[in-house]
């Protein structure tokens, strides 16, 4: 396909895991692509710009260059985004000021610095990356489920305020994939095969979501195709939020 043929993409955490993917699958697409990370490896073949995006002049700066350097700014996938375990209790004040920062004001101040850009394009679009556990609850992710239902709040809140803009807006909420922040995660576990196994257990289609699907996933979003498509929160989560399956074959009908 080559429906983003003339367009130019910033997908921020396109580093690695679903924004590496995301990436890829837009170059592969026609896209001018753009990374706002941290940090990079230089081997990507798109623009890499290093940034902190709870650094509101940084990411002004970043988007402005990107501009420049591309020819304008139609597609932001706003992928960016830190994890937090534990209960309501399990983190501080500190921590809870530092994810929200990071994975809602963050997006707030990508989104914003973007903006006229995007009012300029013919094929606008932000498409947001949430999580499942905004919708369902998870044990020991308090703080990251309300920093991701605050990503799926605004998303609709910005569909609302630039559909008349031209600009459409959307979110995606996988479930739990196999990116190098949950590797982590089982790295760190007691017991990394059984944690393992208890993640793949907890989505129907017993596996972890791949960062492939989930960019598959962002790409319908964003693409010029989807142009009726605004103030939706597409799940890609195994099933995880809507279905329930038998445990064990033998609980099969």
């Amino acid at each position: 396909m080559s429906d983003f043929d003339g367009l130019t993409a910033i997908v921020t955490g396109g580093a690695s895991g679903i924004g590496a993917a995301t990436a890829r699958a837009l170059r592969d697409r026609g896209a001018a692509v753009a990374i706002i990370d941290r940090a990079h490896g230089g081997e990507s073949g798109h623009l890499e710009l290093t940034c902190d995006i709870s650094d509101r002049l940084a990411v002004g700066a970043a988007v402005a260059e990107v501009a420049s350097a591309l020819g304008g700014i139609d597609v932001v996938v706003n992928n960016a985004g830190i994890g937090a375990t534990g209960d309501i209790a399990g983190n501080d004040d500190a921590v809870w000021a530092h994810v929200l920062d990071v994975n809602v004001v963050g997006v707030a101040r990508v989104a914003s610095a973007a903006l006229p850009h995007l009012r300029r394009s013919s094929a606008a679009s932000i498409v947001n990356v949430s999580s499942i556990v905004a919708a369902v609850g998870v044990p020991q992710r308090a703080l990251y489920s309300a920093s991701k239902g605050a990503v799926a709040g605004v998303t609709l809140a910005m569909a609302a305020d630039h559909v008349r803009e031209g600009i459409r807006v959307n979110a995606v909420l996988p479930g739990t994939a196999d990116t190098p922040w949950v590797g982590r995660l089982l790295d760190e576990a007691d017991d990394p095969e059984e944690a393992a196994a208890a993640l793949r257990a907890r989505q129907p289609i017993a596996r972890l979501v791949t960062a492939e699907e989930v960019a598959h996933a962002i790409l319908y979003l964003a693409s010029p195709l989807s142009g009726s498509t605004t103030g939706t929160l597409l799940t890609v989560d195994g099933g995880m939020g809507s279905i329930r399956v038998p445990s064990s074959p033998a609980g099969a009908r």
